[in-house]
């Protein structure tokens, strides 16, 4: 059967989110919640969970669902009444609509509630409402799983990192001389010896190749969340393990850095002109990744920026002071061995993500309209 359609306003009331300065915000375990999802935290909550929240300015179109109190942000409207519907419900009709192409007019390109409340919807019984919420919450259950494991992975990584190269606690330190401050065979070079710089890279004469944007990539992970194929020569170039870097603010503070594996042996991909390609001359990918991760690395890169405020952009010139060791090569190996098999399940769990994700949003309009009976 499929369901009678009514207004969203019917359904729910959406309102605009609250102004939230960086200077208003003060320490706290709420979440704030941006048109693109959790984007800090404050001390006071301006709405009850569970929540649901999508963008208004920004990343237009994408929903967010929050099982406790938060803050929504001025970027978004959120459900200030549920009207009593599933929450969780609410957040899956959400997003089986077309909500990025609902942009109202305007100098700055939004989206305008009360265009909202008029577009019509399933009128779903809430006996069936919780069935579909919870045969579509198994997908992302799995997928939060996956996310999980994702992030304990790669932080088992950059520990492993920071504790061989940063503190020097690596294998066999206790017995290694240490001459001029440096463990016998170590170098300590600056980082343009031992990581190429956006290195030239040649592309295909192919007319697509595959594409990345800022927003593509996530702001405590490696994993490039998509990208597409699209006409073009210009952007940054990148191969499979090379490191992109944000430049620009506040994305790099923000902690935009990702690792590329998605491409097949010798193809060139391509991006936002705001990355900084990082590529191993002297060490392995996995190592320079973990590298861009670390604190030290990062400060360095900010307080080189300079330009008006909001466009602040990286010099690369500040590579050249910034000093990082090169171990020897039985060590470097051995870094490796352990650091190559985590950055491959890595890529294997993203890749089922992206599996659940297609399932998921195969049968989400399909249960919307009740072509399944669940």
């Amino acid at each position: 059967m499929t369901w009678p359609v009514i207004p969203l306003g019917s359904l729910l009331t959406l309102q605009r989110g609250y102004d939230l300065p960086e200077q208003s915000r003060r320490p706290g375990d709420i979440p704030v919640i941006t048109s693109s999802g959790i984007t800090g935290f404050h001390a006071e909550a301006g709405a009850t969970g569970p929540g649901v929240v999508t963008g208004r300015y920004g990343t237009i179109g994408a929903v967010h669902f929050i099982e406790e109190d938060y803050w929504p942000h001025n970027t978004t409207l959120f459900v200030s009444d549920f009207k009593g519907n599933n929450p969780r419900f609410v957040a899956y009709l959400l997003k089986s609509l077309d909500l990025a192409h609902q942009v109202s007019s305007g100098a700055v390109p939004g989206v305008n509630r009360n265009i909202l409340h008029a577009m019509l919807v399933p009128d779903v019984p809430h006996d069936r409402q919780r069935s579909i919420a919870d045969t579509l919450s198994s997908y992302d259950d799995l997928i939060e799983n996956n996310t999980r494991r994702i992030g304990l992975l790669e932080q088992a990584a950059r520990l492993l990192y920071e504790e061989w190269f940063v503190r020097l606690r690596f294998p066999g330190h206790e017995h290694t001389r240490i001459v001029a401050g440096v463990p016998e065979g170590w170098e300590h070079v600056p980082t343009p010896e031992a990581v190429d710089i956006n290195p030239r890279t040649s592309l295909s004469a192919e007319e697509k190749h595959w594409w990345v944007e800022m927003s593509d990539l996530p702001l405590d992970s490696m994993v490039i969340q998509n990208a597409v194929k699209r006409e073009g020569r210009s952007g940054s170039k990148f191969r499979n393990g090379d490191t992109l870097l944000a430049r620009i603010t506040p994305c790099l503070e923000n902690g935009k850095t990702a690792f590329v594996d998605f491409l097949s042996n010798g193809e060139v991909g391509r991006g936002s002109t705001e990355f900084i390609v990082l590529r191993s001359k002297r060490l392995s990918p996995e190592y320079v990744y973990c590298l861009s991760r670390t604190y030290a690395f990062r400060e360095n890169a900010i307080k080189s920026m300079i330009g008006s405020s909001g466009r602040q952009r990286v010099q690369e010139s500040c590579f050249d002071k910034f000093w990082v060791w090169v171990p020897p090569h039985a060590l470097l190996r051995l870094f490796t061995q352990v650091a190559e098999p985590i950055f491959r399940q890595i890529k294997t769990l993203h890749l089922q993500n992206q599996k659940l994700h297609s399932a998921r949003d195969a049968i989400l309009p399909r249960l919307m309209r009740g072509k399944i009976k669940v």
